[in-house]
């Protein structure tokens, strides 16, 4: 890293900083280890931010990967050093916990794409010194496994045990299972599908416009001329957390209510609770989250659709695995319904594969993988317990 590249980080703010230093471990990818993308172009040097949980046994079989959603992270059990806020999966990672880190080696990363310290958007493009921008090449779904690959093999192990992860997180597991199929003993694919739907596609569509229309964007150089797309990046993430949530659990959570007063304001201001509570996930999102790099996850988001490489049967994507596989929907989720988790399901009975099923009866929505659930987790554990029985790691 250049003086200039070392000077312009330090005069970012927190969450942009955290995207080229972070707090956590940094796996560093030289020149002559270049990430192959999608695109058709090679990533190199880069570099994957990592946390680690547990201790990895003798022999290596106890290695969890947990994969993050959308906006997630690698602090996927510990202190957010952005928020101060505990990490978005620490109810179910840890000792005695449903992914027991007195049992298991569990390793979270960062995406290839994100702004938590793995090469992303607002990283510092060693070939220019500024951050990449929109110069990065488009990521995929697969892009993200691929490197994720290259972080076990730095870690030294071969197998992992499991993969896990909700949303695109799910996707991520369902990719490493047919892009290294001998590599991962169980899959717990979680809230996902096996391909972004058309409205899904719309949803994102509607939020990259919020963020590019907003002036301070300037055509994503907004680090460089020092100015952020808050007000753009904020509606962006209203809109998607409409999508997180369920009509039953608006209604009672909120209603109809007013938010500090008894009658209409007569204006624009926010007369309903549901309208300030959007408005707070917005303005809070902007401190933790790089614009940018939200336009490159939704769009690794709509291109993932597994079936397209296999003639579009997906039964085939899967011919052949060994993965155990336990799939997990919420009967509320209208982002990720319980239908396209059967069609995954009847497509891995096709494939012969060895899987299990469970809807969870809840009125949480999607977001109900992140929140105290405890038919969820009971559902985690007993997964986890038996494929670990099954491996001979209990």
């Amino acid at each position: 890293m250049t003086a200039n590249s070392a000077a312009l980080i330090d005069t970012l703010p927190a969450g942009a900083r955290e995207a080229n230093q972070p707090s956590s471990l940094v796996a560093h990818f030289g020149m002559d280890e270049p990430l192959r993308l999608d695109a058709g172009r090679d990533l190199a040097p880069f570099q994957i931010a990592y946390n680690t949980y547990g201790e990895l046994n003798a022999d290596k079989s106890n290695a969890i990967l947990v994969c993050h959603a959308l906006t997630g992270d690698q602090y996927a059990a510990s202190i957010s050093p952005v928020t101060g806020r505990p990490g978005w999966w620490s109810s179910l990672i840890g000792p005695g916990k449903p992914i027991d880190t007195s049992r298991y080696f569990v390793i979270s990363s960062n995406v290839i794409g994100g702004c938590m310290g793995t090469t992303g958007p607002a990283s510092i493009d060693p070939a220019t010194g500024e951050p990449y921008g929109l110069n990065l090449p488009v990521i995929t779904i697969r892009d993200m496994v691929r490197a994720q690959a290259m972080l076990v093999d730095r870690l030294g192990i071969d197998t992992l045990f499991a993969v896990v992860g909700g949303s695109m997180g799910g996707m991520q597991v369902l990719q490493w299972t047919v892009s290294y199929p001998n590599r991962v003993f169980a899959a717990l694919p979680i809230a996902t599908g096996a391909r972004h739907s058309s409205q899904n596609i719309a949803f994102h569509e509607v939020g990259r416009q919020a963020v590019m229309a907003d002036p301070d964007w300037r055509g994503g150089r907004y680090i460089v001329e020092g100015t952020r797309p808050k007000k753009g990046l904020a509606v962006a993430r209203m809109a998607a957390h409409v999508t997180y949530l369920s009509e039953a659990a608006l209604a009672r959570k909120f209603g109809r209510n007013l938010q500090d007063r008894e009658a209409f304001g007569f204006g624009f201001d926010a007369d309903f609770q549901i309208e300030s509570y959007l408005r707070y996930q917005g303005m809070t999102f902007v401190d933790r989250f790089d614009a940018n790099s939200y336009l490159y996850m939704t769009r690794a988001t709509d291109y993932f659709d597994i079936a397209a490489d296999y003639g579009g049967r997906l039964a085939d994507a899967f011919k052949g695995t060994s993965t155990r596989f336990g799939l997990v929907s919420f009967s509320s989720d209208w982002l990720f319904p319980t239908t396209e988790h059967r069609a995954i399901v009847h497509a891995l009975n096709a494939a012969a594969a060895s899987v299990s099923f469970v809807e969870i009866e809840t009125d949480k929505g999607h977001d109900a993988f992140l929140l105290d659930e405890p038919r969820f987790h009971d559902v985690v554990n007993g997964f986890l317990s038996s494929a670990a029985r099954a491996r001979g790691i209990i």
